[in-house]
């Protein structure tokens, strides 16, 4: 039997924290809200929790200084509707 495997292209992006260090992270998934027009990136640096779960990051995307920059989602209503995005993606998965 003739088998091919795909190997899937992780997309890559380069966060700078407070103190301008870099760090390679793979993105998950991007969205936005329509309603808002808020955009948001799903990411992880690959990194497992003790119960060997990979721990994933949410950041609103600020595109208004030119370069993006990512912030933290720090309405509680705002992190709710997040909560339910993640919650559909992960049935589907």
């Amino acid at each position: 039997m003739d088998t091919k495997q795909e190997e899937i292209e992780k997309k890559m992006m380069t966060i700078v924290d407070d103190n301008g260090n870099k760090e390679e992270v793979e993105v998950i998934f991007a969205f936005e809200f329509k309603d808002t027009k808020k955009e948001y990136v799903v990411y992880t640096k690959n990194e497992e929790d003790e119960n060997g779960n990979i721990t994933i990051y949410v950041s609103n995307v600020n595109r208004e200084m030119g370069e993006p920059q990512l912030l933290t989602v720090e309405d509680e209503d705002e992190w709710n509707r997040i909560k339910n995005v993640l919650r559909e993606l992960a049935k589907d998965e």
